[in-house]
């Protein structure tokens, strides 16, 4: 696309807890509070279970599978992922959840290689295991070199945005990041003066966009892209609720030029509002779900890892979705059946946009018209 573009890697939820850790080289403590479940190691077998032997302990990069070369082909100037584990030793067990996801911080290289530059945070699992989890988390990451948003020590680092230059096109893009209730963020979440914790965004009301875009306003510089990144919605299912719409366009017609959302376990609904990308939710990206039963509808084993070109200041130029299928935990080619799956489901859910999908001669996923 050349100079005068930037392309984004936008993954969805990437879950290096739980089962995930189990199988990596330093797996953590295995016991869990779940209501059904008790031990990490059950998650494993069930997706042997599924799919065949996982050769644990397995690499760092044994999750990301054939996504890395394919990243690595891509060369995207961006990459940008919804972190949704804790990084933590911590035991202290959020009273309020019964699910809870902590990877052991000795197997953050298996983030690290996918060399993420925004790693975000204001989601439902951050704070898993209390704030002692969450600052060995922002210590972790930090202390590796990687970049956090949504989320901090006290309400000044949550809020802060990431930047980072991209020299090729002279410019940066500045990510927002927050998490909303419908996720399943606690309010009593949200980072205080002197409180570590997430970036809260109570509703998404005319206000609170007005909010975010006066935010925006203070930080962004002439020709910077700029991406808000929005933990929001159901696990399942693929309505889209009238205020998120609505909170969207508000965005995108106030300056932002991407609306990265996420929660779904599987792809939401495309939309391009006045040329700029919103997603309402990027699905699961790495996981530990091969084995749990109930929602084969929605065929959450496919993956999607969206390229998204924008303009400076000038809207989407093309947007790339890559298919992908997890199979014993890690991350391989979806097939052309697959692919045309998830194109005749995104255009049919994406129809009310007035958004169409094809699969072309590579098998990736295109925009159509």
């Amino acid at each position: 696309m050349g100079s005068s573009t930037v392309t984004l890697l936008l993954c969805g939820d990437v879950m290096l807890g739980r089962g995930v850790d189990q199988v990596l080289p330093h797996p953590g403590d295995p016991v869990l509070r779940e209501p059904y479940i008790g031990d990490a190691r059950e998650y494993v077998r069930r997706a042997e279970a599924a799919n065949g032997p996982i050769p644990y302990p397995v690499g760092f990069d044994w999750p990301w599978g054939d996504a890395l070369a394919l990243l690595d082909d891509a060369r995207p100037d961006v990459r940008m992922l919804n972190l949704e584990t804790s990084v933590t030793t911590a035991g202290d067990f959020d009273p309020g959840k019964s699910i809870h996801y902590r990877m052991h911080p000795a197997n953050l290289p298996s983030l690290g290689v996918v060399r993420p530059d925004v790693c975000v945070l204001a989601n439902n699992h951050v704070l898993d295991f209390g704030r002692r989890g969450l600052l060995e988390t922002l210590d972790t990451l930090q202390g590796a070199g990687l970049r956090t948003v949504g989320a901090g020590r006290d309400a000044d680092e949550a809020v802060r945005p990431a930047v980072v230059p991209v020299e090729a096109a002279g410019t940066r893009v500045v990510a927002l990041a927050y998490g909303t209730p419908s996720s399943g963020v606690p309010d009593g979440w949200a980072a205080g003066v002197h409180t570590p914790g997430v970036d809260f965004m109570a509703d998404t009301t005319g206000d609170a966009a007005q909010r975010v875009l006066e935010r925006v306003a203070r930080v962004r510089t002439p020709g910077d892209v700029v991406v808000v990144s929005l933990h929001w919605g159901s696990n399942w299912g693929h309505d889209i609720e009238r205020a998120q719409t609505s909170f969207a366009r508000r965005l995108v017609d106030g300056g932002v030029d991407v609306v990265y959302g996420h929660s779904s376990h599987h792809p939401r609904a495309l939309h391009v509002h006045g040329d700029k990308l919103i997603l309402y939710g990027c699905g699961d990206c790495v996981d530990d779900y091969e084995g749990i039963a109930g929602y084969e509808y929605y065929r959450d084993e496919l993956r999607v890892l969206y390229l998204a070109t924008v303009r400076p200041g000038g809207g989407l130029a093309e947007l790339r979705m890559v298919p992908m299928r997890a199979r014993r935990m890690r991350l391989g080619h979806a097939d052309r059946d697959d692919a045309e799956w998830l194109a005749a489901t995104l255009s049919r859910v994406s129809r009310r946009f007035g958004c169409a999908v094809a699969v072309d001669a590579e098998g990736d996923l295109a925009l159509k018209g």
